[in-house]
């Protein structure tokens, strides 16, 4: 007996792949038609752009960049009974010089246990040109650590200042010492948000001042010829 033939089902009819040159070419096309559309944006759309585009990149630094917060100290100079307050002003400018230099910082490492380079990195002075004070500021991630740093880096430029005082008649005193900040110090996203789109909107205005303008003129059409003024004798001779 011979088996009965099977046949299989009838593939499903599909359409001719396009070729690749063929491909090609139409995506040549469109992207011959991009400019086109670029200059049929209204002038307003850089600026749209530049706005948007620039507060969306602010706000996103705003939030992924890590908080930072800020503490600050304050060292007094009190003159002594051989000296007068121009000198304690005198000393609290370079007391105020030397506190971020290795000698201070290496002694308030051990009391705010942080290394050295993150010492020199987070903590700035500041003084007075009227007042013998001292400022410590610190800035640091974590709000604790700043304020630690800030007092201890006050803590070890009065030990250096004690050390001296027989020999400049000058000592240091604390005056404030840093707080545990509850507020971060740097920008919001907000306000990133904002910075970005204010920078966004200068550059599309920029770029809407250098678009290059439209010619009155369609392509494809010449203008319309103007008949020139008629001369004096051509008139006469119609007369």
């Amino acid at each position: 007996m011979t088996e009965p033939l099977t046949q299989s089902p009838a593939q499903p009819a599909t359409a001719p792949e396009a070729p690749a040159p063929a491909r090609r070419e139409r995506a040549r096309r469109a992207l011959r038609r991009v400019p086109g559309r670029l200059r049929s944006l209204p002038p307003w759309s850089a600026l749209a752009a530049g706005v948007l585009a620039g507060g969306l990149l602010g706000a996103g630094y705003g939030l992924v960049v890590t908080p930072q917060y800020t503490a600050t100290s304050y060292v007094v100079a009190v003159p002594s009974d051989q000296s007068d307050p121009a000198s304690a002003l005198g000393f609290a400018q370079a007391y105020g010089r030397v506190a971020t230099q290795l000698a201070v910082l290496g002694d308030a490492q051990m009391w705010a246990h942080v290394p050295v380079a993150d010492l020199e990195r987070s903590v700035r002075t500041a003084t007075s040109p009227d007042a013998p004070m001292v400022s410590v500021t610190a800035t640091s991630a974590d709000p604790e650590e700043a304020a630690d740093m800030a007092n201890a880096v006050a803590r070890a430029l009065t030990k250096h200042a004690d050390a001296a005082a027989d020999d400049t008649h000058v000592e240091l005193r604390q005056f404030a010492r840093a707080t545990e900040p509850t507020e971060s110090s740097s920008p919001s996203a907000a306000v990133t948000g904002l910075v970005g789109a204010s920078a966004g909107g200068l550059l599309g205005g920029l770029a809407l001042l250098v678009r290059p303008r439209r010619s009155g003129r369609e392509p494809g059409r010449t203008p319309a010829a103007v008949p020139g003024p008629a001369s004096a004798a051509d008139g006469r001779g119609q007369l």
